[in-house]
């Protein structure tokens, strides 16, 4: 097998401007174009004029005969064209989807982006095996909004947050999507941005099941054309997005395999991609807002200590924590507030439990914590100590959180399903009782 070089599959009808024309000159060239970016040429040093770029520059009144020197603009990798197509991938870790392709004497060659990497993959590598519901955690989260919310507000909050994409949704189905593409086109046309989202959304929405695999998700990339996947589960309900950028790191495993057969070539190539290949393998087991063990993990840990347990004729117990009116927090706080309510929480839990405890992110505002060699009675008074705990952290923009415990004991003859529904009971009685307060139920 031999992998293209970056010359081999770089665009090289680029569209660009030279870093002295003006503010006026570059959006001309980007409607004329209908380009969400626009590479900037200064010599051997390139930058990028984004969408986002732009929204500022309307924001904050700028004169467009403003020279694009007096602006702050991203700077673009460079690559040499001869490079091998693999020589780039921890590229893939900018922020900025371009990378610029130089000839030996540094000027510009043309430009690789995460599509044109998707396109030199040979779909007979890629994981036919493993489903996007085994990976959506490596997603980033997804911006999800109804259908109503005004266009200027969506735009400010995209601008400030740097989201690239933003899906609309009703009843957690996803009807329309609003990408930088819509905003180029918007202000191009000087349309109203007070009416609501729902006039200028993309509509319907091209979707793919969590069911498929990476592969199918990689070709239906390449067929749309297309930078992210819009995920649903068998409902049709929203489970994720995932970019072009996440599902080329998924295939860098299998990547890694071929390279072994390739080894005197890219020894070198073959040692960073192992390294890639851990990372992702640590991303696919763990939260990633609160950086605890994801469901799939804590199972995985559970079944290894539930077998020592049985050999060693120990005790276990469970725990199910449940944030009191978290719901509340979000409507009344937004959901960054509620995100750090989660971090801090997370942290509270591992900082007092001991380092054999094992704890997760169950899901929403659950959490779980197994606790070998420890009798209930101990696992429930290590509950209430975690409660008051909670009860008593200082959080600047929330008055107070509580929380409400499930404690359960693990039998030899238990499965994971009964442990949990257990806990679960209990923790609905510590709710129907009041809340914030631990129930035990053997």
């Amino acid at each position: 097998m031999k992998f293209p070089t970056i010359g081999e599959i770089a665009t090289t009808n680029v569209v660009s401007i030279e870093r002295s024309k003006s503010v006026a000159d570059a959006i001309k060239v980007i409607f004329e174009n209908e380009h969400r970016n626009l590479i900037v040429v200064d010599g051997t040093l390139f930058y990028i004029l984004t969408v986002a770029d732009i929204l500022n520059i309307k924001v904050q009144n700028i004169d467009l005969s403003t020279s694009l020197r007096e602006l702050e603009l991203l700077t673009v990798q460079t690559v040499h064209k001869d490079k091998n197509v693999l020589q780039i991938v921890d590229y893939l870790n900018c922020d900025i989807e371009h990378i610029c392709v130089t000839n030996d004497d540094g000027s510009l060659y043309g430009i690789v982006t995460h599509t044109d990497i998707t396109s030199s993959i040979d779909p007979e590598t890629l994981m036919d095996n493993f489903c996007l519901q085994d990976f959506l955690k490596l997603s980033r989260r997804a911006r999800w909004v109804k259908s109503d919310m005004k266009t200027s507000d969506l735009l400010q909050e995209m601008t400030s947050k740097q989201y690239e994409s933003v899906v609309i949704v009703e009843n957690f189905k996803p009807i329309g999507i609003f990408t930088t593409k819509d905003i180029i086109r918007m202000i191009k046309n000087n349309q109203n941005l007070e009416l609501s989202v729902s006039f200028y959304m993309s509509s319907p929405v091209d979707t793919i099941s969590k069911n498929c695999s990476v592969k199918e998700a990689l070709e239906f990339i390449k067929e749309k054309h297309y930078k992210r996947v819009v995920v649903i589960d068998e409902e049709g309900k929203m489970s994720g997005i995932i970019t072009q950028k996440e599902l080329i790191s998924l295939s860098y495993s299998r990547w890694a395999m071929l390279i072994k057969e390739h080894h005197e070539e890219l020894t070198q190539i073959n040692a960073s991609l192992l390294n890639k290949s851990k990372k992702y393998e640590e991303m696919a087991s763990t939260d990633s807002l609160t950086g605890l063990y994801n469901r799939g993990k804590f199972l995985e840990v559970y079944l290894s200590s539930y077998k020592t347990m049985q050999e060693r004729g120990n005790s276990m117990s469970f725990i199910l924590v449940d944030i009191d009116y978290f719901k509340k927090v979000n409507d009344t706080y937004g959901h960054n507030v509620g995100d750090e309510v989660l971090v801090l929480i997370a942290h509270e839990l591992q900082k007092t439990l001991r380092n054999i405890d094992i704890v997760c992110r169950w899901g929403g505002e659950e959490f779980v914590v197994l606790l070998p060699a420890t009798e209930v009675e101990n696992a429930a008074a290590l509950a209430e100590k975690l409660r008051a705990h909670i009860e008593s952290l200082v959080l600047q923009k929330v008055e107070r959180v509580t929380a409400s415990f499930g404690v359960t004991k693990i039998y030899v003859e238990d499965d994971i399903k009964s442990v949990v529904e257990r806990a679960d009971k209990a923790l609905y009685d510590a709710k129907k009782s009041g809340r914030n307060m631990v129930k035990v139920l053997l």
